[in-house]
């Protein structure tokens, strides 16, 4: 593992210049050490990653991005979680691609970028053949990302803004679209072309989430525009209505509600518009909290 990675951290966009190996915390709140909160077969990704036997997905404690109305914010601000070693993260790859999974899905995994590519050699070396996926905020640095050529073959990327103003509001980055629009490009660069087998699971290739939120129909549109006409069809685009108001939000009145049915098809009906045929739509209730599972520190 390059120390240097831990002992300076500019791993993310806020580069916070902490040593975590030596038990410092920067903007992720989290150390060295790795604290996964959930490692099980999850069936609520986009079909060509889920499939039919689910996508081996591994919950990361901590997150350098911190947005105020995440639906998984009681590990994004390191409160659930369990500790574990580099080798046991190896193990619990193999573990779950014994259980069928189709990939390996690292969900919240920029802070840990060196031991993740420790463990993935490590399984690797143990006969670990599954595609890995790099479920991520968006919010990422190129340098960061160019690490990982050889050990991702999957991005599942959000594009959470455009506009600055919502960007800084609600997850304190007005930043965010220059970071992550060269991030995104990267990705795309190094991946290639959007590849699936006979079953119609992915193999290789980016999928950009964009959330759509309350009041932001607009931002959403130059979102999925400047997607397709950035990138056209060397990815897929998933356009989400699964934004649930959560307690904390009462500090953001204009986000106590769900999207409207209205704003989402208007959104969905613009994308097609457009010409955007690789993609995917969420559809019936999804904004629920059923669609959160439990942090209670399965396969870790």
């Amino acid at each position: 593992m390059n120390q240097k990675l831990l002992s300076d951290c500019t791993l993310c966009p806020r580069e916070c210049h902490v040593n975590r190996i030596q038990g410092n915390v920067g903007y992720c709140k989290m150390t060295d050490e790795i604290m996964v909160a959930r490692a099980a077969l999850h069936m609520w990704e986009e079909p060509c990653i889920s499939g039919e036997e689910g996508s081996g997905t591994v919950f990361f404690s901590g997150c350098s991005i911190g947005c105020v109305y995440c639906q998984n914010h009681n590990i994004a601000s390191g409160n659930a979680g369990k500790k574990i070693t580099v080798e046991r993260l190896s193990d619990i790859f193999l573990e779950l691609q014994a259980k069928k999974a189709n990939n390996i899905n690292l969900v919240t995994p920029s802070h840990y970028v060196p031991q993740i590519m420790e463990a993935i050699d490590m399984s690797r070396g143990k006969g670990l053949d599954l595609p890995i996926v790099y479920n991520c905020s968006g919010y990422e640095k190129v340098e960061t990302i160019k690490l990982l050529k050889g050990y991702v073959d999957i991005y599942l990327p959000d594009f959470k803004y455009i506009s600055k103003e919502p960007a800084a509001k609600y997850s304190y980055c007005g930043d965010y679209f220059t970071f992550a629009s060269k991030a995104i490009k990267e990705m795309v660069q190094q991946v290639g072309e959007p590849a699936f087998d006979k079953s119609g699971r992915m193999k290789k290739g980016v999928i950009v989430r964009h959330l759509t939120l309350p009041g932001y129909l607009e931002d959403s549109m130059k979102i999925i525009k400047y997607l397709f006409d950035t990138f056209r069809h060397s990815i897929y685009i998933s356009i989400m209505n699964q934004y649930t108001p959560i307690a904390v939000i009462e500090r953001y009145p204009e986000l106590n509600r769900t999207i409207t049915e209205s704003e989402y098809e208007k959104l969905v009906d613009y994308a097609i518009d457009l010409g955007l045929e690789n993609g995917f739509i969420q559809e019936g209730e999804t904004a629920s909290e059923s669609f959160i599972p439990e942090f209670n520190d399965e396969g870790v």
